[in-house]
């Protein structure tokens, strides 16, 4: 049976004028900046407007880590929203933007799959709004405002080899991880090691996605570290004063993004973190805003429940004063036959043993969600190939956790695949039972906090961490940073650091290479393994089959 691409059914979708999704959520159109006439932006009179109203219900789409089979959680995520709102609730989605590096390189798309997407597709995975522009001009405004500091006299005395501020670009492009900038005499400043991040890595995206309006954004750009002197004392944006044209920069930016669902139903797209260098969530104004115009918000975050979920509920969640009321857990029985030991070419072969194998990786992730105090569903995103034995396999092993997965078709059937996922999540919710705390309290000591995560939610038997790490916490805590949540950086697709080492895997430690602290954003990074803040090109990337057709339609995204 041949399937129409993501692109095709995309281009096909009926969509609104994004004035009638807006009054879905009671926002006139004096209050959108329309961006054609299919998306707009929310100005911020009418968010502040709203900030006395009630909280809707907030729903978080994790998964399983990530396989190559494919997990699907902004598709569940989308699927959600469009069945909660087909059983008759005021639902609205929010997810993150996508960055043009994964969409060329390995992704190819990110705005959902099959009948549960995001339109326009081809827009939100292009240049979209111009936010992630503007966080790369930001970012280098503030790049090129450091070295001038330093040829015109360097007044602040940075150490030039102690300049932290890398610069960004929005592309997979391994050949700028590191450099010499400045070569060319002395028109050209002081020659120096540098480098460049993907525009997700910066510290400005996790800022604008955690400021709560323009004056948030700019303390917290301020108070982001770029240098440091001979003494070692810190130099802040501040001091070279740019965040106040950097705000200027990001004041579009900073509003959130409205489109559509191919059923018409609102969604926020707005802010794109990493999630396994920064905390991988959407917006905190769009999620925020969001709640207080639907009775349900669904929002995803990124990659397997051990990264995304973890951060979402230690670092967004008590940044935002917000609370999930139940989480979405997406499993595959394809993703479940792999972490059983399948090779991908042998997916598609019937194996019941396989797939109970493989539930381990589900069935911590289960514990875990549940140890912050929030009830758990599980969604069984369904693949054409996967056999009733399978899937009752998941559901069996599921409820032998405390908990129900249920199967959504709303890849192949929309919001009518969906509606069973919808109707027992608000169900779930419905009981009452959450009770969300994070699993660390702010006072708890930094290397405490990593230790917490390793062995909390990695099950490793600890955090391996040197004493020259060890004392660079203690500085940053004596300097009143201790405070702070803790943003961990490793593999997403292994509890471990071995990206190799599926399952549930235990008898092992969590290295923690470096540390670093993003003082705007209000959080210390533990880099563990091998991480990279800006990824190459696969071998062959999606680049090569993204082209215009004769109509100059774009082709090749997924």
């Amino acid at each position: 049976m041949a399937f129409k691409t993501d692109i095709q059914i995309a281009r096909e979708a009926s969509k609104k004028p994004i004035q009638e999704i807006g009054a879905r959520l009671g926002i006139s159109s004096d209050d959108l900046l329309p961006y054609g006439h299919d998306k707009a932006k929310i100005s911020q009179g009418f968010i502040n407007s709203v900030q006395d109203r009630t909280d809707g219900k907030l729903i978080l789409v994790t998964a399983i880590n990530p396989t190559p089979a494919g997990e699907g959680k902004t598709t569940t995520t989308v699927g959600l929203g469009d069945g909660l709102n087909r059983i008759g609730k005021n639902a609205c989605v929010c997810i993150r933007e996508a960055s043009l590096g994964p969409n060329f390189g390995m992704k190819g798309g990110a705005a959902g799959g099959g009948y549960a997407q995001v339109v326009p597709m081809e827009e939100m995975n292009l240049h979209f709004t111009g936010d992630f522009h503007a966080i790369t001009s930001a970012h280098n405004l503030l790049s090129a405002m450091i070295d001038n500091h330093v040829y015109w006299g360097n007044e602040l005395e940075i150490d030039t080899r102690r300049v932290v501020w890398r610069r960004v670009v929005d592309m997979n492009d391994r050949a700028l991880r590191q450099i010499t900038a400045s070569l060319g005499g002395v028109s050209n400043g002081f020659p120096r090691e540098a480098g460049f991040d993907i525009t997700v890595a910066s510290e400005v995206m996790a800022i604008l996605c955690l400021a709560k309006n323009l004056d948030d954004l700019q303390e917290r750009l301020g108070a982001m570290i770029v240098a440091h002197r001979r003494d070692r004392s810190p130099v802040y944006c501040r001091d070279i004063k740019a965040d106040g044209a950097m705000t200027v920069l990001l004041k579009d930016a900073m509003q959130p993004n409205l489109v559509q669902t191919l059923e018409n139903n609102p969604a926020f797209v707005h802010g794109g973190p990493f999630a396994n260098i920064a905390h991988g969530c959407n917006s905190v104004i769009a999620t925020t805003t969001a709640l207080k115009l639907a009775d349900y918000v669904v929002t995803e975050a990124g990659f397997g429940a051990d990264l995304g979920a973890e951060k979402f509920l230690n670092i967004k969640c008590r940044k935002a004063g917000i609370a999930p009321s139940a989480v979405v857990i997406v499993a595959t029985v394809r993703a479940m036959k792999m972490n059983g030991g399948v090779a991908k070419a042998d997916l598609a072969a019937e194996n019941v043993d396989a797939v109970k194998h493989g539930c381990a990786n589900l069935g911590r992730h289960i514990e875990n969600v549940k140890s912050f105090g929030v009830p758990v569903v599980v969604a069984i995103n369904h693949f054409v190939t996967d056999t009733d034995a399978e899937v009752q396999a998941i559901k069996d092993f599921v409820a032998s956790q405390g908990s129900e997965a249920v199967l959504s078709r709303h890849w192949e059937l929309g919001s009518e695949g969906s509606a069973d996922l919808a109707t027992k999540v608000v169900e779930t919710i419905e009981k009452g039972e959450a009770n969300f705390a994070p699993i660390y309290p702010d006072d708890m000591s930094l290397a405490d906090k990593i230790n917490t995560i390793a062995t909390k939610i990695y099950r490793a038997d600890g955090a391996q961490i040197d004493q020259k790490i060890l004392n660079q916490l203690k500085d940053w805590e004596e300097q009143g940073y201790g405070q702070l949540p803790v943003c961990m950086a490793k593999t997403q697709y292994s509890f471990t650091t071995d990206p190799e080492r599926r399952g549930a895997p235990t008898g092992f430690t969590v290295p923690v290479r470096e540390v670093r602290l993003s003082a705007g954003a209000g959080f210390v990074v533990a880099i563990c393994g091998e991480i990279m803040t800006m990824p190459g090109l696969p071998r062959k990337p999606s680049a090569e089959n993204i082209k215009l057709n004769a109509d100059g339609d774009v082709e090749g995204l997924f």
